[in-house]
């Protein structure tokens, strides 16, 4: 900063009295005021807030040092020892003691290259509060050191080549060199700052200049962007996020700042609680191809992180997470992270963990790891990009994700038929095959929807083709499906075959003809390999032209198989090369200054070069996207061949996905560890905005006979509570509310829940229990306080918030309703399409007060615009010995009558029962204190009121 705008700043400060954690007005700074207009600039580019350009300073003695060097010297007359003495005293009086005085005042003071460590410091920093200084290599003193860090060697020597992400033993030493702020302007969005780097990282391109662009968006939502003004930073267009330029008001956090120390921390109004504390800026990079910020959190219960195999809760362990599509079996201690999702939920315990709090940081550019660290801190390093970061204040975890997805997208909603059961199978190698498999689970008596095949459908495994000798007859096949109300999905890859013969693949030729393929580093089409013959290209999901192209490839394909959803594999993009037949260009971007946790220890294994291009940009920018993409454009190729709401389940995912399509984790494995841990995987992704998401029932293999009654029976369960299934997707296309959730999310208050994910919630009125272990016929689980009803006896539950031993059966899963909720259900059928035609029935779980609510969204279950439809929603209430429904909005499509009432939790015996004031049969069951009435056939039309004594 020049002196003279440091002592403009400084009687500013003095004359204003202002604190250094003043964050609301920086007038007191003495900037300029911002202009009445801001010019249509992408904002990673240089604006007029910042004038003097970065290329004409002169800053090449202010960065730190990490090498000895021997300093230039001049022969000089010597001065006599008088003279030196008079220099000395002057300038300790009048020069040297004021200035250190100032910067003192202005915490300004800091050491440079010749950092001399600070024992004292270092012995009181505690090992969970060190930040890694060297993660991307084996870290060594002479290296360590060199990068001005602390060196404290571990104390015993790892037994194999990999170090363990630990207590690092080079980290960075308290007041470390950072960027400073030179500059900070209010906005009408909030404020924009400039920095200034003040030291020289280990990584090439460091950045010189920063601007930090802060935008106070909703009340709920803070939007924190560090960019380079400068040059030019990939930055996707996905998801498409709502651009604010003027800030809201009744701000519920605080964004504190003080420009004369780095760093910034936002703050929760109610309880003056940091959220977030990067204050210090205590290891910031932002160089070419490494960016780092860390910051402290409120506390260690974390969740989201991408997909992984983790339990719901994380372990701030010293635990990284990568972020980086690649194609793989879920292992422990390997990266599946199959979903982009750069979203955490902090919970934050109030006094006496009476209350919970939570809070979401979202990150969405390049792949990147994350470090959790016991402090609890979480440290972000993207490998290129910007740092761009959202702040969702909640206050309750459903409020987080609802205002996670009003910015992100809000889920779609899929159709009817989407969530009954689906069977597939890779290797049904013939169409008689898979009719007979199909046909055999009918004949079982298992519902079933929808049949699927995987590419063993395909002519020679290429897309867009069926294979005509061993499926013949797949046209009539799938007209036979209709006919019985069931549906089909056929595996659609986004690889297309390269080596056919010329004019013999319409796909390719047609392809090439819109230069529409991934380009190699020459602009050549990028050639890999997959399951085709000889060589895959990929279509590039981000070109214009490719929306076209992917459309009438599905449309050819449908006017030969009338298929009804599409299933897209492969989408990381998966490569069975390590890039292309010859490997890739050598260059930093395939070989980057750090590396993160990528299976196969190199950036391409296993997919495109990084050097590939694409229509958006290069690969290694585009890469988490692909998937994401490839999504957006075949649901909405799906809804225009159809008309109808599109069915699209994707491998792949990143943040906003779950607005387009559904999810299904991969080839998991048919054990019962496996099966475990797609529970916290599911309540992930309900975090994460995509509530339609699943794992491969049964794992990727057969598990035995024992399968066909339990899944009878889970499956009948299923079909029933479809209305109530069905009601819960449309309030999380509409409001952003969950589908399956973790207990947490209702139990806000109950500690006992916060690490609960063997057993789950759908909405806020079913439990479901697993059994997760073998040969057990008995479970334990943790029941939250309140009345809970056996959803096969009726009986009741009453708990304090204790375990309960719940009776098991090898064909039973244990599902409880929740006292105070109406669920709507209806006869479960061979198909939703039969199931739909049965009467509605109410099953009605008192409260400790007699009161129950819930409600029925009912529309056709297969039409677009939603909000164009002729649909209803009921509402249902009993209060006082009285079930009542309510119309909140009619349409033409009218759910089929009421059939059956069961009310749950009656004390006392009932004698009368009127419905709509005529009387009505009943039976009572005075064991299990349940009253049943049935062989009703009453319209929603009009309002129902049914009342007893």
């Amino acid at each position: 900063m020049r002196i003279r705008d440091l002592l403009k700043s400084f009687r500013a400060r003095r004359a204003r009295q202002l604190s250094r954690t003043d964050s609301v007005s920086f007038e007191a700074f003495c900037n300029e005021s911002p202009p009445e207009k801001y010019p249509e600039t992408k904002e990673s580019s240089l604006t007029g807030d910042y004038k003097v350009s970065p290329a004409k300073l002169n800053n090449s003695g202010e960065y730190a040092r990490f090498s000895c060097r021997k300093q230039d010297t001049k022969e000089s007359t010597r001065p006599s020892l008088s003279t030196i003495l008079l220099i000395i005293v002057l300038s300790a009086v009048f020069i040297i003691l004021p200035i250190i005085y100032l910067l003192n005042c202005f915490d300004m003071v800091y050491e440079h290259n010749s950092y001399k460590h600070d024992n004292v410091k270092e012995a009181l920093l505690k090992d969970s509060d060190k930040f890694d200084c060297f993660p991307d290599d084996r870290p060594n003193s002479e290296g360590c050191e060199a990068r001005g860090c602390c060196w404290i060697p571990a104390k015993t020597k790892p037994n194999n080549l990999e170090i363990p992400l630990n207590v690092p033993t080079c980290f960075y030493p308290p007041n470390y060199n950072t960027y400073k702020y030179i500059n900070v302007t209010e906005t009408g969005f909030g404020l924009v700052a400039f920095l200034r780097r003040s030291y020289r990282t280990a990584y090439p391109d460091d950045v010189e200049i920063l601007k930090m662009i802060v935008k106070y968006e909703t009340e709920n939502r803070l939007h924190i962007k560090i960019v380079d003004p400068v040059n030019f930073r990939f930055e996707p267009s996905y998801p498409e996020v709502p651009i604010v330029d003027r800030a809201a008001v009744n701000l519920s956090y605080v964004f504190e700042m003080d420009i004369f120390r780095p760093g910034f921390k936002v703050v929760r109004k109610s309880d003056n609680t940091i959220i977030f504390d990067a204050n210090n800026f205590l290891n910031m990079i932002y160089s070419n191809q490494f960016l780092q910020i860390s910051a402290k959190l409120p506390s260690n219960y974390i969740y989201g992180l991408g997909e992984h195999r983790t339990n719901l809760l994380l372990s701030t362990k010293w635990t990284l997470y990568t972020m980086f599509n690649h194609d793989a079996i879920p292992t422990f201690n390997k990266i599946r992270p199959t979903a982009m999702v750069y979203f955490y939920l902090t919970a934050m315990l109030w006094v006496c963990n009476k209350i919970i709090k939570l809070r979401a940081v979202l990150i969405t550019k390049t792949f990147l790891d994350v470090i959790l660290q016991p402090t609890p801190a979480i440290t972000f390093r993207p490998i290129g990009s910007i740092l761009d970061f959202y702040f969702f204040m909640g206050p309750t975890p459903s409020d987080v994700v609802s205002q996670y997805t009003d910015l992100i997208g809000k889920p779609y909603m899929p159709p009817y038929w989407g969530l009954g059961f689906h069977l597939c199978r890779f290797g049904y190698k013939t169409l008689n095959e898979t009719r007979k498999i199909m046909q055999r689970n009918i004949d079982a008596g298992i519902p079933l929807d929808t049949q699927w095949n995987d590419l063993d459908y395909m002519n020679n495994s290429n897309d867009f083709t069926y294979d005509k000798q061993n499926f013949e007859g797949l046209p009539e096949f799938i007209d036979d499906l209709h006919n019985r109300g069931m549906h089909y999905i056929p595996l659609i890859d986004p690889g297309v075959s390269a080596g056919e013969k010329p004019g013999a693949y319409a796909p390719y030729d047609i392809g090439i003809n819109m230069n529409i393929f991934v380009k190699n580093s020459t602009g050549q089409p990028f050639l890999g390999k997959v399951w085709n013959g000889v060589s895959t290209v990929w279509p590039d999901f981000t070109h214009p032209n490719t929306v076209d192209y992917w459309t009438l490839m599905l449309k050819n394909l449908h006017q030969q198989i009338l298929f009804d959803g599409a299933w897209i594999d492969m989408n990381e993009p998966s490569n069975f090369l390590s890039g292309s037949f010859t490997g890739c260009p050598k260059s930093s971007l395939e070989s980057p200054p750090y590396l993160p946790g990528i299976d196969g220890g190199v950036i391409n294994y296993k997919t495109m070069c990084m050097s590939a291009k694409h229509y958006a940009g290069l690969h290694y920018d585009v890469h988490n996207l692909f998937g994401f993409t490839e999504a957006i454009v075949t649901s909405f190729a799906m809804a225009e061949i159809r008309g109808k709401r599109p069915m699209v389940i994707s491998r792949s995912t990143f943040a906003g996905q779950g607005h387009y399509t559904g999810h299904w984790s991969g080839d998991v494995w048919s054990d019962w560890l496996d099966m475990k841990y797609t529970i916290p995987q599911l309540l992930s992704f309900s975090l994460f905005g995509i509530p339609l998401m699943g794992a491969d029932i049964c794992g990727f293999n057969a598990m035995g006979e024992q399968v066909v009654a339990s899944s009878k029976k889970a499956l009948a369960a299923r079909y029933s509570l479809l209305p109530y299934l069905y009601t819960l997707f449309y309030k999380a296309h509409t409001s952003g509310e969950t589908v399956a959730r973790p207990l947490f999310f209702e139990f806000t208050q109950d500690p006992q829940t916060f690490s609960i994910d063997t057993q789950f919630l759908w909405g806020p009125a079913l439990m479901i229990v697993p059994v997760l272990e073998e040969n057990k016929t008995n479970v334990n689980a943790y029941i939250p306080a309140g009345i809970w009803y056996d959803f096969y006896t009726k009986s009741g539950i009453h708990s304090i918030g204790q375990q309960f031993n719940l009776s098991a059966p090898l064909d039973t899963i244990p599902l409880l309703v929740r006292g105070g909720y109406i669920l709507p259900q209806q006869t479960p059928k061979q198909t939703t399409t039969e199931s739909r035609k049965t009467k509605i029935q109410l099953l009605v779980a008192s409260d400790q007060k007699g009161a129950a609510n819930g409600q029925l969204y009912w529309d056709d279950g297969d039409s677009l615009n939603l909000y164009e439809v002729n649909h209803f929603m009921i509402l249902f209430e009993m209060r006082d010995g009285v079930l009542r429904s309510y119309n909140a909005f009619i349409g033409s499509d009218v759910p089929p009558n009421l059939g059956s009432v069961a009310i749950l939790g009656i004390q006392k015996p009932v004698t009368e029962v009127t419905v709509n004031g005529l009387a009505q049969a009943f039976k009572f069951d005075t064991v299990h204190k349940y009253l049943i009435i049935d062989n009703l056939d009453v319209t929603f039309e009009k309002p129902i009121v049914i009342s007893w004594k």
